[in-house]
């Protein structure tokens, strides 16, 4: 892969051998603690979803925007997909990046059939925007860093957790037959998510982000890891206390569902120790997809999409079945 367009490597002179062996930092005594009571505070809200229709038949799906409640009363929208024929058998929460603005062509052609697939905006993002937290992601990952219980990675966790109980709400059949798909930022926060939500009966982490904080603070590298590196610098001790917290790798460690790994080799914006930290992380069935870059175009990357795809759409088929 060629890194001539950076000021770094971007693989950062791990071979894969090496990133496979690559563990989980020191975690906080209360970590657990932690986590359980936000999401046990998080399962007693009643979300309220309100629906608008938008389209009724595009690419063979109906699209309305999606309203809900989250945490701290916060307003958090998106879309909700729905087939235009069959029966809704399973539900998806995926959760996107930081470079994700609304829906787009590949968004309907997931290959999930007989499905209710909800697109939720994190807080602050796209239209969930918030007039307290900046959309720029420079400054959105920086809301709060200096407050454990108050940062905005959390906040996007809890988003999770009421989407889950939005889909249960709307289609309450559908408990059992949940699935979350996360990319980059939501990877990081899916895996922080699902490591508590037991409604989630399989995951998908796409260059999943906030693995490894310790490594993820050193390596250099481009996008939103770049700010909290910067703001790092001058607030080390107060940081990496809050940011132990939320660390997917650690949050891995819980998850006890199948779940499905995409992982880069070379990635400017998170680094793949990071990434395959909480691939390593996972206790539980895990599959893992290697992939050539994250963050970066590259000559393959439209065969292994397709690919990955693929794998997917087999991964998650359990889903449609009583027993899964």
């Amino acid at each position: 892969m060629n890194s001539v367009e950076y000021n770094f490597d971007p693989s950062y002179g791990y071979s894969l051998k090496q990133l496979l062996a690559i563990k989980t930092p020191t975690e906080p005594k209360e970590f657990d603690r932690f986590w359980q009571r936000r999401y046990q505070q998080a399962l007693s809200i009643d979300p309220h979803p309100q629906l608008m229709p938008i389209a009724e038949n595009h690419l063979g799906w109906r699209v309305l925007e999606i309203r809900y409640t989250s945490t701290d009363n916060l307003p958090i929208l998106g879309w909700l997909l729905l087939p235009v024929s069959g029966v809704v058998k399973r539900g998806f929460i995926m959760g996107h990046g930081y470079g994700y603005g609304g829906l787009d062509e590949t968004d309907f052609q997931l290959p999930f059939k007989e499905a209710a697939l909800l697109f939720p905006c994190f807080r602050g993002l796209a239209l969930s925007v918030h007039p307290a937290i900046s959309a720029d992601p420079y400054w959105h990952v920086l809301h709060d860093i200096h407050q454990r219980d108050r940062y905005i990675l959390g906040g996007c966790v809890e988003d999770v957790w009421l989407a889950v109980s939005t889909l249960l709400s709307l289609f309450p059949h559908l408990a059992g037959h949940l699935g979350y798909l996360g990319i980059s930022f939501g990877g990081g926060i899916g895996a922080l998510a699902l490591a508590w939500e037991s409604r989630i009966a399989r995951g998908h982490l796409n260059t999943p982000s906030f693995g490894h904080n310790p490594i993820r603070l050193r390596l250099v590298s481009n996008g939103s890891a770049e700010s909290v590196q910067q703001y790092y610098k001058t607030n080390k001790k107060q940081t990496l206390t809050v940011l132990r917290y939320h660390d997917a790798a650690l949050a891995a460690k819980r998850i006890t569902m199948p779940i499905h790994c995409a992982c880069a080799l070379f990635d400017p914006c998170v680094a793949p120790p990071g990434q395959f930290a909480i691939f390593n992380a996972l206790p539980g069935q895990k599959h893992l997809f290697i992939l050539e870059a994250g963050h970066h175009t590259y000559p393959n990357q439209a065969q292994q999409t397709t690919k990955l795809l693929e794998e997917l759409e087999v991964f998650f088929a359990p889903l449609l079945t009583e027993d899964n």
